[in-house]
């Protein structure tokens, strides 16, 4: 398992939740290092996260959670870590699942929470969004990704090191993915639940992030891409 872990929680008006999820990941990951990305939040999130946290990085602006991870993937890089696990600040994502994730490093270079995308638990437009987006994906990346969409995920640092996506907003998450596939690093799954209803809505908007990622499968299928 790998020994320095770098929780990394990206948060936008996220303040009903976010101190419930570091505690919850403190539960499981005593050890891991929680650093809470505040996204602009126009709530109290920023004042939550600092009496909370044991790091913090701090946007003037909403710029999105893909400019808050690669912020969050450098500070990880610059500080040698030896791998983080993302973790989103709605509450949708359990804590317990994360010890799993990490021990699956032990044989994976990257390992994605793999949610149960088809169940009726999920609402009808998430569903078929994450369905279609996780076949492209795959088709897309030539890597065995089931849940292309899920923010919860462990990466090895190294992996850091030699991806470089691109994107502000959700579409860095999946350029991310196919940039890793096609650098031949290894993946791993971890089934994990979802708890949807929470008390911080999520902030993927249905039609401009779609156009987003449908922009950055395009461009891998079109065979321009950079790692």
């Amino acid at each position: 398992m790998a020994s320095r872990i770098l929780c990394i929680i990206p948060a936008y008006n996220a303040e009903p939740n976010i101190a419930g999820v570091v505690l919850g990941v403190r539960n499981v990951l005593p050890e891991a290092t929680v650093l809470i990305v505040d996204d602009g939040s126009t709530d109290e999130t920023r004042m939550v996260a600092r009496s909370v946290g044991d790091e913090t990085i701090e946007f003037e602006r909403n710029r999105g959670k893909g400019a808050a991870l690669e912020a969050a993937f450098t500070f990880a890089v610059e500080h040698g870590y030896d791998a983080v696990l993302t973790i989103d600040a709605d509450g949708q994502h359990d804590p317990a699942f994360a010890p799993a994730m990490v021990r699956a490093l032990d044989h994976a270079d990257v390992v994605v929470g793999t949610r149960e995308i088809g169940g009726r638990s999920v609402p009808p437009h998430r569903r078929v969004a994450n369905l279609f987006s996780s076949w492209l994906t795959r088709v897309v990346s030539g890597a065995r990704i089931q849940d292309s969409q899920s923010g919860y995920r462990a990466i090895r640092t190294e992996v850091l090191r030699h991806v470089r996506a691109r994107g502000e907003r959700y579409e860095f998450e999946m350029d991310f993915l196919i940039l890793a596939a096609r650098r031949g690093f290894r993946f791993a799954e971890v089934p994990i639940s979802t708890v949807y209803g929470t008390a911080t809505a999520s902030n993927f908007r249905a039609m401009r992030d779609a156009v987003r990622v449908l922009r950055v499968l395009w461009r891998h299928k079109s065979g321009v891409f950079r790692t």
